[in-house]
């Protein structure tokens, strides 16, 4: 079975072709609001058709733009009539319970990642997403239950939003900094954030497996189109999926059509 999977967040838009359970095919487009479904099908379609493959009939996507998610129901009338889609929301089985005070706020896209955590990973385990808007953590019990997580703002808003603000301050390449102690502005910078987020990963994750209390057994999933140099600073991460929100779509439309 061919399968297109999108993952929509404020920042990017990750695409992914899946033939049963291997992706064959992956891309990461910046996620424009105005965008019309019909430019969202043109452009899906031609990188799909430039890879070598055929436009998948069945579709699983998760958004948290609700601009963009008006599009793409658009688009499903238009291009996936009577096809298996499957756009997660209330009403779609994850086979996740969320053990949470309100559960219709959590974010598709949280539930998509604990079960994909769960479900490749093992409970208990904590899933940090690193894209540009926002840090995200998420954590399933060892019933693989959603217990609840932490949100902390983004590597490349805080960047944007210093240098925007900091009037002698530009912005740099995310990159590894020589030292703690920067020798110039450039790697002050880079400094502060790329340990400055390793610090922040690094210390809520602690905090969490302190209350899960059984650090030992805890898989820490990063995924997200997260900065290598932050990651390589963290002593937390036990394992790097970046499309594991991907693998998610497609295990949550394995769940309501076979």
């Amino acid at each position: 079975m061919s399968l297109l999977c999108l993952d929509i967040s404020n920042s990017h838009t990750l695409i992914g072709i899946f033939e049963d359970d291997e992706l064959v095919a992956h891309w990461r487009l910046s996620t424009v609001e105005h965008r019309t479904s019909d430019e969202w099908q043109l452009l899906i379609s031609g990188l799909v058709v430039r890879a070598g493959l055929e436009v998948p009939e069945s579709l699983s996507l998760c958004c948290t733009v609700p601009s963009v998610l008006v599009e793409f129901r658009h688009l499903v009338e238009r291009y996936f009539e009577g096809a298996d889609v499957c756009i997660v929301g209330p009403g779609v089985k994850t086979g996740v319970p969320i053990h949470t005070d309100n559960p219709r706020e959590v974010g598709a896209d949280r539930i998509v990642n604990a079960l994909a955590a769960a479900e490749l990973y093992g409970g208990p385990a904590i899933v940090v997403d690193l894209n540009g808007t926002a840090t995200i953590f998420d954590v399933v019990d060892d019933k693989g239950r959603y217990v609840g997580g932490a949100i902390a703002p983004g590597v490349e808003l805080s960047l944007d939003a210093l240098a925007r603000r900091g009037a002698q301050l530009r912005s740099v390449e995310l990159g590894e900094p020589r030292g703690v102690i920067g020798k110039n502005t450039v790697e002050a910078i880079q400094s502060g954030v790329v340990l400055g987020f390793a610090g922040l990963v690094d210390g809520i994750v602690e905090r969490m497996l302190d209350e899960l209390g059984d650090a030992d057994d805890v898989a820490v999933i990063a995924t997200g189109s997260y900065p290598e140099a932050v990651l390589d600073a963290c002593s937390s991460i036990t394992t790097r999926d970046p499309w594991l929100t991907l693998q998610g779509l497609r295990l949550v439309h394995e769940r309501n059509f076979g």
